[in-house]
């Protein structure tokens, strides 16, 4: 039976304790010593890398891989892949509104779409006390990869028609996969969107909020919530955010975690900043563990608050440091 997550949101905020969801799979990957390669297209070694970090750590909840590739792959962009290393796009697909005016959008059967899907239904299906999170791109973001993200910067502003006819296919395939991954069993889906950070206020919201805030209308209800995720916002672009009526928002290191939750409703959860790169993958366990005491500290008066990582963490993270996140926060709560 699905759970209900308006009311899981509900109980995150009312419980005394501190909960913590940090974005990772990598460990989990290395853990199970897979490769990056694999985990990406093979949905059963994906799901073993979020059981095996759901067995380890007291998450709030589990999630799957944060992979900004698999969208532009299913429209046919050529995508780079890695053993130790996430993957990335190739170029761009897209060159003048001509080609955006021939996209199709594609079918859910496309590219690794499958492998995702199947991922996230054994997540779902096997880990069952504590809801699963699904990964998808948001609209600015996908666009971006499709056509080039300086090009994309420039069309908005030379062609405003034909950048909104790009995001209003990018918004009709993300769509159609949460829709799926709705269909899976997961309980919401972290939706990327951190190319958006790089506009204005105004433009993020024309060009990014508007249709992210169509799809959550889509897809949001009672068992599947939206966590909007902006790790290029320093600030600047949190109200266009909070527009889209997600039921939670996470945020990246560049911004002060204090002054983003201000502007976030207290129903909806905001999640956050724990560097991925200078404190997770680089830091000393020493260093993580003040990094949580501040942070925690600095967010005592926001009940809404969950503790995350600022962003994916990436491979080759210590588990030591992991470990002292989550110690770092056992000791906050039991005091």
């Amino acid at each position: 039976m699905a759970q209900n997550m308006r009311q899981w949101v509900a109980d995150v905020i009312r419980r005394k304790d501190v909960t913590a969801l940090p974005v990772m799979t990598h460990p989990g990957i290395e853990l199970n010593g897979d490769t990056v390669r694999e985990a990406v297209s093979n949905g059963v070694v994906h799901y073993r890398a979020v059981q095996a970090l759901a067995n380890r750590y007291r998450s709030a909840a589990a999630v799957t891989i944060m992979d900004l590739t698999t969208e532009a792959e299913a429209f046919g962009a050529e995508v780079l892949f890695s053993d130790d290393a996430v993957p990335t796009v190739a170029g761009h697909l897209l060159s003048g509104p001509d080609a955006i005016r021939r996209l199709e959008v594609p079918s859910l059967s496309s590219g690794r779409i499958p492998a995702y899907l199947k991922a996230n239904l054994l997540a779902a299906r096997h880990i069952t006390d504590r809801p699963v999170f699904a990964g998808c791109i948001g609209p600015y973001s996908l666009a971006g990869r499709l056509y080039d993200m300086s090009e994309l910067m420039m069309l908005i502003y030379e062609n405003p028609d034909a950048a909104h006819l790009l995001l209003s296919k990018c918004t009709a395939f993300i769509r159609k996969y949460c829709m799926a991954l709705k269909e899976t069993g997961a309980g919401g889906v972290m939706m990327a969107e951190p190319a958006a950070g790089l506009l204005s206020e105004h433009d993020c919201q024309t060009f990014s909020s508007d249709y992210v805030r169509y799809i959550v209308e889509q897809v949001q209800s009672d068992d599947f919530m939206v966590i909007l995720h902006n790790c290029g916002n320093t600030g600047h672009c949190t109200r266009a955010m909070v527009s889209t009526g997600a039921a939670a928002y996470h945020f990246g290191n560049k911004c002060k975690m204090k002054d983003v939750a201000r502007e976030v409703p207290p129903t909806a959860l905001v999640m956050g900043n724990i560097d991925p790169v200078s404190i997770f993958k680089d830091g000393s366990p020493e260093e993580m563990r003040h990094a949580v005491a501040v942070l925690l500290e600095e967010m005592n008066n926001y009940p809404n608050f969950v503790l995350s990582s600022g962003c994916d963490t990436p491979p080759h993270t210590p588990l030591a440091n992991i470990d002292a996140f989550f110690s770092a926060l056992e000791m906050f709560n039991s005091q």
